[in-house]
């Protein structure tokens, strides 16, 4: 009996990339965590964006699997550690599996979790 693809399975047939790098813009982009790789050079060159607790001010950092990247939008902190590589701007089902969500939760106003 076959069981069904996971998310990570799918993608590797639609073209990830493993074991390369990707400009940190253009992964923002790919998945659809920001809407245009303008936006996402912008967060970059204000210094918005963290990889590995390392502030970052450039779009064109390299980023990889297994990396965890941190940064506020749209009034939120999300942390996020990178699971694969896209080739291209799929659909928001094969961009949601790029990545996983690390330490949800509300924070206090102190800045750490309850």
């Amino acid at each position: 009996m076959l069981r069904p693809a996971t998310p990570l399975q799918r993608l590797r047939g639609c073209g990830v990339a493993e074991g390369d790098s990707l400009r940190l813009d253009k992964f923002l982009w790919f998945a659809r965590i920001v809407k245009t790789r303008v936006l996402a050079q912008q967060l970059a060159e204000e210094g918005r964006l963290r990889l590995a607790g390392r502030v970052l001010d450039r779009a064109h950092a390299p980023v990889r699997v297994g990396d965890v990247l941190s940064f506020a939008l749209r009034g939120q902190v999300r942390v996020i550690r990178i699971e694969a590589l896209p080739k291209r701007r799929g659909p928001p089902a094969e961009a949601r599996a790029l990545y996983s969500e690390v330490g949800q939760g509300p924070l206090t106003s102190e800045g750490s979790q309850d």
